[in-house]
């Protein structure tokens, strides 16, 4: 069950852009172990391919996601709550481990225009860069963006 400081205000938009943020209990760095960003994205995938998400950007860090998405199908407490409970159920059976994956609920924005969208996914982007975890985002694995590639230069 979500934090309700987390869903006060929370209202749902079909098309609307979101950026939402969610971390693993305890923010156990289990994303860095080999194979689970991969599960994560078939997750990711599989909404998609559900026509409920248009995903723009995504970075997996190692405790958290960041996820930017035009919303297509349902809510948006739907479309979490689905892909959190598919992947906490896959990364769980990969790790040989039982119990929550996912810290309850998650951390929405919805954004306004265009330009919001561009810098945010940007700003997604760059966060193994902010954390120190590489040098230059071509060298980091789990992310990806529809209009940035690993070879341009982000500062």
């Amino acid at each position: 069950m979500a934090n309700p400081s987390l869903l006060r205000g929370r209202f749902s938009q079909i098309d609307a852009c979101y950026t939402v943020t969610f971390v693993v209990n305890g923010r156990q760095p289990l994303l860095l172990l080999l194979g689970n960003a991969d599960i994560l994205c078939e997750q990711r995938f599989c909404i998609e391919q559900e026509h409920r998400v248009l995903t723009h950007a995504w970075v997996t860090m190692p405790d958290h996601v960041h996820w930017l998405f035009q919303l297509r199908h349902g809510s948006l407490g739907q479309c979490m709550q689905r892909f959190k409970s598919r992947s906490a159920h896959a990364l769980n059976g990969r790790m040989g481990r039982s119990g929550q994956f996912w810290r309850p609920g998650y951390y929405d924005h919805r954004l306004r225009n265009e330009e919001d969208l561009l810098r945010q996914a940007r700003y997604l982007v760059e966060n193994p860069l902010r954390r120190g975890l590489v040098a230059r985002i071509e060298d980091y694995p789990a992310w990806w963006c529809r209009w940035i590639s690993g070879s341009q230069d982000l500062y």
